[in-house]
């Protein structure tokens, strides 16, 4: 488990967990807004896929208290650094902060594993709320372009410098979405 104890908009702690055989089908039915399936697939089971198939990526599931809301996965690159990937609220628990409060809890796991000096990740240029969200976490645009989407770099320990960690009682508004 992967915990910064930190809560989300509802008061509720947000876990990052390894995908087991009790929430592997909690974690594969998790499905985007509708609004978001340009950025997203429609089920967060092509995700868990990728990472089973792959044996590059490494699935979480995104526990708000003892209920699955949503995936991420996480990668090691040959050069130390790190991707996140796959990032998927569910529709229903949209708007409680969730994917910031991931963000917040897996970021600094990332940051303390040996050998690591960078987090990158990618998004669609065309997702307004996924640039929105990772600048404000200090990500930042490489001027790189993979397979169509912008790729964004955080050094490490910016998220720290920036103010962005949160006490273990500070609580998300939902506008922090």
């Amino acid at each position: 488990m992967i915990s910064e104890n930190l809560r989300d908009a509802t008061g509720r702690r947000v876990t990052l967990h390894e995908v087991t055989a009790d929430t592997w089908r909690s974690v594969a039915d998790m499905a985007p807004h509708v609004s978001q399936r340009a950025f997203a697939p429609a089920l967060a089971a092509r995700y868990l896929l990728l990472s089973l198939l792959e044996d590059t990526w490494t699935s979480l599931a995104v526990h708000a208290d003892d209920t699955v809301v949503g995936h991420v996965m996480w990668a090691r690159d040959q050069d130390g650094s790190h991707w996140i990937g796959g990032l998927l609220i569910d529709a229903s628990e949209q708007g409680k902060g969730l994917a910031r409060t991931t963000m917040r809890t897996l970021l600094p796991w990332l940051a303390a594993q040996p050998g690591h000096f960078t987090t990158r990740l990618s998004y669609a240029p065309a997702n307004t709320a996924a640039a929105a969200l990772y600048e404000s976490l200090g990500f930042r645009p490489t001027g790189t372009v993979e397979e169509g989407e912008v790729v964004a770099a955080l050094s490490p320990n910016e998220h720290l410098s920036r103010g962005e960690h949160l006490s273990p009682d500070e609580h998300l508004s939902p506008a922090g979405a």
